[in-house]
């Protein structure tokens, strides 16, 4: 490569000749836009926002290569046409969009297509071409792409913002952007799903986009060096790493339905340079060059149709069992070869780069006398046979539009770095390039507070000192709840009628910042400490837990000037019986030594780490559009006030008078409203059960309207309050409505102040909910304020059933659920909410999180504890998936309702209880135990429970082996794990006996394997690579069928099988055998099958495959070898005692389900006989070979 200080004017002059001829001779003189060129097709005056953008690219390019020789007047006078053609484009796109900027505010909130800014405009008048449902318009990379540019432009020097007016709209846009990680779009293609028919997937290239676009915009000042504070532009930390999270986790997929695409070079490489993690890149871009290479350039992705000697042009979609003739045949684009030679001259393969324009030199066509690149290279209709049977043997024709702008530019751009002529860092101001670089080890600041003296003081006696909040003055520590509300008020404009942030979260590298706010100091905690919003943390242990988790996370996401600075507030709510938890003494000792879990920290003041920490100033907040920065806007002012000037405090309500009148008032267990709360859960350990509560409550709804109506005054009900339950939790009248009527609302407040009860308050307040409204008010203050008394209450008590129950009521969402829930879709995860059968309802998108709260609410039809539980199981999952995402191979949807099942059954199993004390066992369970008792099923570990009254401790088993009986009973599960074959000591063979109890116990593995084919079939798991391994199984078959539903031989002709959609459909067809041990067998026989296709021991299977009559097959031929053997199965199933049969799904020996699937006698050798018995394709003699055993 020739050094970047030679400048020739001949090379420079050759290439501002290419950029005239091929791309400004196409510029609009009034507009500035860019129109797409294509003849004949109605489109010759369009201008696409993604185009323009790519096309003027060269421009800015070739004016920075012109800067460093301005040795002659026609040189500066070149310099300055280029630079001001840059800008006019990119001003005609802005006009053009600030023209919709309705739409930018109704978007932030609705995320809906049809709000979504156009994808383009007129190149002549810059108005919309095509009405807002003609065209795929929700193009989220397409916007980012322009803030992206915009953002390297001005560090360039380019000025192409003039006003404040602007700058908000730009707010605005990066508002727009900064959930991508949650919102399905059209793509980069512009048609969403492959097939054309307008299905909007959640795209990799869009997400990654988006992510580089607020990496960039972070901290920027619009007006360059002649800006100040109130032209910068704000990007909450917290939604740059969920996209990057996110994008990770997809990366080399695109979407559900695209293996990978070769959209996804421009986020790995230029110009986004999304990826941090070189591997991930390096094995990316590998997925691309394997699955989508050619001679020509690449294929855009897998069954690509568009422009193909089979397309049908007559529709712009494609019908499913089309897509598998356009294989082999797909379009290659020079486009991306372009990028591949840009990425390679960044990251200094110069050999690479070289090799790859060779090719390209070679791919363009001369048209008026100057190089073009083609748009695409086409198989042409004679040649597609011999390219269906010899893929990448014919040649090709140049076809499409040529020049094709976007290609043309890159091409040029990737000349003038291979010639010297321009620089990396000119292309890329703000290094987005050295984003993969690795960085030092960042130290993450921790202050500890405690709340008030009395706090401190028993922190001391425990030999830790820390502050108050008070003797920090004058700097002002608040909950996160004020920081995201003062973040509403960043971007809006009263002219334009943006209302700014919509967003309410904040996560914690938001608030392990320093504000100031007119030079005043403030502090936030993170939101996930803060009691009203999170009662998960109220649980010492978990708040440890989830402190060094959050530190860890803070030390590898950080990525700002500075270091990040943690502050936490030890209230008295933590404090339990008067003493500091062990747990949180440990952690704070931890802090102290400068590590905790392999993380660095320092622990100290704000005093101490003034002079270290990130600093922001929130310079927004003044009255910017009166003209008055430096004031406070009025309504930030009087927010601020009605926070820090404090409130009145009023004493409680709840257990507050002595009943000494003698009276049954008090005595709230002999009343109706007994047992209220327990009345509106549905947690059924089995399916029978659960089957007859379906029925039940189809029959009650008639009875419980019946009831409403005529106990329940109109007048004292609101839309509201009904909107609030939704449905009704109708299960809590269900019985005894006709005596509730009795109840005054007064007579009831007054029960619930000589109460001191929780569960006797819960009771009421439950029953007061359901026929008041929580905005009924009488003269003690609200049904809402009651609860929410009630909530603070049982926190502090650590009841946590009762917190549960409140926390459901008052429809509180944990912090960061709509995150865990896009943690787990986009690793390939579905997820279930709803108790199975008939209530399960699949997430397969993210949502945002107000809307997955009242989803998981109706759902639970009322079961308002098990909401909150839902909650805490979907956060805890979204945890282990980050920290331990081996405990999830092989499973691809996640049934939560189920999984809550499971955990009730398991106590039940373990304790030796009922079902109903189970279940209340298990709301009862602390939210740290409840993730411990979680991590214990989903890994298969051992695990044991001890008693202590009515709390319960989940022990991991092999430390309690190691210590002596404990003065609580221990109740153990055997390992289910698929690493540990069994138990491997002989005291843990017994699934319900304690330590003290046991005494020896024998050495029998009976009931390991039926509850690991239980727990297995309850959370989805199936072998590695399974489904991609069923793709070549339904080539050889006319179908499988599974519990009545087919899988037909053709789904091989609409999906790949490496595509999300043909895993989900292989999902949905198991997922119809309800009982989970029989899906598990149903797996093996599945697996059976296709070790049959890959040893090739026939050539074709024949027809339809019913895969349960092989399961059965098996069963029967396990029971003829039981009789002959004499086995165990003659003193049950075989033993003509219809009271010793077992009680089994489908009428399945449980002998069978317990079997090993190994061994002569295994599981896998019955299914092999069964699938030799049962298909008809195998040949009944001859020999078979025994690997498939």
């Amino acid at each position: 490569m020739p050094s970047v200080l030679s400048h020739p004017l001949a090379p420079l002059a050759h290439y501002y000749q290419m950029v005239k001829k091929t791309i400004l001779v196409y510029q609009d003189p009034v507009t500035g836009l860019l129109p797409a060129q294509q003849q004949g097709i109605g489109n010759e005056q369009h201008a696409w926002v993604r185009d323009n953008v790519y096309s003027i690219t060269v421009v800015w390019a070739l004016a920075m290569a012109y800067r460093r020789i301005q040795d002659v007047d026609e040189d500066q006078a070149r310099t300055f046409l280029l630079e001001q053609a840059t800008v006019k484009c990119m001003r005609g796109l802005l006009k053009a969009m600030m023209g919709q900027r309705a739409k930018v505010e109704r978007f932030k909130s609705s995320f809906s297509c049809k709000d979504a800014l156009h994808a383009k405009y007129s190149s002549v008048t810059g108005q919309p071409v095509v009405g807002d449902e003609e065209w795929g318009h929700l193009q989220i990379d397409a916007t980012a792409l322009y803030l992206l540019t915009l953002a390297q432009m001005t560090a360039s020097g380019l000025q192409i913002i003039f006003t404040l007016d602007e700058v908000a709209f730009v707010q605005n846009l990066v508002f727009y952007i900064e959930c991508a990680y949650v919102i399905p779009d059209y793509g980069i293609w512009e048609r969403g799903d492959k097939s054309n028919q307008s299905i909007v997937e959640l795209n990799s290239s869009s997400v990654g986009m988006a992510k580089a676009a607020m990496r960039a915009m972070n901290l920027l000042d619009l007006f360059g060096a002649r800006g100040g504070p109130a032209s910068v532009i704000h990007v909450l930390p917290d939604e740059t790493v969920k996209c990057a999270a996110v994008l990770e986790s997809m990366l080399p997929r695109e979407s559900n339905s695209k293996e990978t695409d070769a959209s996804i070079l421009s986020i790995i490489g230029y110009p986004a340079f999304a990826v941090s993690n070189d591997q991930l890149v390096g094995d990316t871009l590998g997925t691309l060059q394997e699955k989508l290479g050619g001679r020509y350039g690449m294929k855009r992705f897998l069954r690509d149709g568009y422009k193909t000697p089979r397309e049908n042009t007559d529709r712009l979609h494609y019908e499913p069992w089309e897509l598998r003739q356009f294989e082999n045949i797909e379009c290659e684009w020079p486009l991306f070869f372009c990028y591949l030679v840009i990425y390679y001259n960044f990251t200094g393969n110069v050999n690479q780069a070289n090799a790859v324009s060779e090719i390209l030199e070679g791919l363009t066509v001369e048209v008026d006398g100057v190089e073009t690149l083609p748009e695409m290279y086409q198989v042409e209709e004679r040649d597609v046979m011999v390219e269906y049977s010899s893929p990448g043997k014919s040649q090709r024709v140049a076809g499409g539009r040529c020049p094709f702008m976007w290609a043309q530019s890159l091409y040029i751009v990737g000349k003038l770095l291979q010639d010297g002529l321009l620089a990396p860092g000119e292309l890329d101001p703000l290094n987005r390039r050295l984003s993969s670089v690795k960085k030092p080890n960042v130290v993450v600041q921790v202050v500890v507070l405690a709340e008030d003296a009395r706090v401190q003081a028993l922190l001391c006696r425990e030999g830790v000192l820390v502050q108050t909040t008070a003797q920090i003055s004058p700097i002002q520590v608040q909950p996160a709840r004020m920081l995201s509300h003062l973040y509403t008020f960043l971007g809006r404009n009263r002219k334009l009628g943006l209302s700014g942030r919509r967003s309410l979260d904040v996560g914690i590298l938001a608030t392990s910042r320093v504000y100031k706010i007119q030079n005043k100091t403030f502090i936030f905690t993170p939101q996930s400490f803060d009691r009203s919003m999170n009662y998960t943390d109220t649980d010492p242990c978990l708040a440890m837990s989830t402190l060094a988790y959050a530190l860890n996370y803070v030390s590898t996401k950080w990525t700002e000037l500075g270091r990040p600075t943690v502050t936490i507030i030890l209230s008295s709510h933590m404090v339990v019986e008067g003493v500091i938890p062990q747990s949180m003494v440990r952690t704070l000792k931890k802090l102290s030594s400068g590590y905790i879990n392999g993380t660095r920290v320092a622990l100290g003041t704000h005093g101490s780490f003034a002079s270290t920490s990130t600093c922001t100033e929130l310079a927004f907040l003044g009255d910017i559009e009166d003209g008055q920065p430096d004031r406070l806007d009025p309504e930030v002012s009087t927010y601020l006030e009605g926070c820090l000037g404090g409130g009145v405090v009023t004493g409680g309500v709840l257990g507050t008078i002595i009943n000494t009148s003698g009276g049954k008032r008090g005595q709230v267990r002999r009343t109706p409203v007994a047992g209220a709360m327990k009345r509106t859960r549905s947690i059924i350990l089995n399916l029978d059960a659960s089957k007859e509560l379906a029925k039940a409550m189809e029959d009650m709804e008639f009875e419980e309207a019946k009831a409403r109506e005529e106990f329940i005054e109109p007048s004292m009900v609101s839309m509201n309050d009904q909107c609030h339950l939704n449905p009704p939790p109708f299960r809590a009248r269900v019985g005894s409505a006709s005596l509730y009527g009795d109840q005054e609302a007064e007579e009831l407040v007054v029960m619930l102040k000589e109460t001191r009860n929780l569960e006797d308050q819960g009771d009421i307040l439950q029953y007061m909910v359901v026929t008041y409204g929580m905005q009924y008010t009488s003269k003690s203050g609200s049904v809402k304020q009651l609860v929410i008394e009630l909530y603070d209450k049982a926190c502090e008590a650590k009841h946590w059933g009762i917190v549960r129950h409140a926390s459901g009521l008052l429809s509180k969402t944990i912090p960061n659920l709509a995150l865990s829930l896009t943690d787990l879709i986009v690793r390939q995860k579905q997820v279930t909410v709803g108790l199975p059968p008939n209530q399960e309802v699949i997430i397969s998108r993210p949502l945002g999180a107000m809307e997955l709260r009242d989803l998981i609410s109706r759902a639970h039809q009322g079961d308002i504890s098990t909401s909150a539980l839902t909650q805490e199981i979907l956060c805890y999952l979204a945890m282990f998936i980050r920290t331990e995402p081996s405990l999830f191979h092989g499973m691809l949807r996640l049934r939560v309702g189920l999984i809550i099942q499971v955990m009730a059954s398991e106590l039940a199993r373990t304790l030796v209880i009922c079902a109903e004390e189970a279940t209340d066992r298990l709301l009862n369970l602390s939210p740290f135990e409840t993730k411990n008792l979680l991590h214990h099923i989903m890994s298969g570990q051992e695990y044991g429970v001890t008693e202590a009254g009515s709390k319960c401790s989940i022990i991991s088993l092999s430390s309690c082996i190691s210590r002596r009986p404990s003065q609580h009973p221990l109740h153990f599960h055997p390992s289910i794990d698929p690493e540990q074959p069994g138990p491997s000591d002989p005291m843990v063979l017994s699934t319900h006996s304690s330590l003290e109890d046991s005494g020896e116990i024998g050495d029998s593995r009976a009931g390991i394997w039926i509850r690991r084919r239980l727990l297995d079939g309850c959370l989805n798991r199936v072998p590695h690579g399974f489904y991609t391994r069923m793709w070549a199984l339904l080539e050889r078959c006319q179908g499988i069928s599974v519990g009545g539903q087919l899988l037909a031989n053709s789904l091989t002709q609409e999906m790949t099988s490496g595509e999300m959609k043909f895993h989900l459909r292989c999902e949905e067809m198991l997922n119809l055998v309800p009982e989970p041990e029989l899906r598990q067998l149903v797996v093996e026989a599945i697996l059976i099958l296709i070790l049959v296709v890959e040893y090739n021991v026939v050539e074709h299977l024949g027809g339809v495959i019913k895969v349960e009559d092989i399961v059965l097959a098996a069963n029967s031929i396990f029971m003829q070898d039981q009789t002959e053997l004499d086995g165990d199965a003659t003193l049950c199933c075989l033993s003509g005692d219809p009271e010793a049969i077992c009680v089994a799904p489908a009428g399945i020996c449980r002998l069978f389900y317990d079997s090993a699937p190994s061994g002569t006698y295994g599981t896998m050798s019955y299914l092999v006989r069964a699938v030799c018995r049962e298909v008809s394709a195998i040949p009944g003699d001859g020999d078979i070979d025994c690997i498939l055993m």
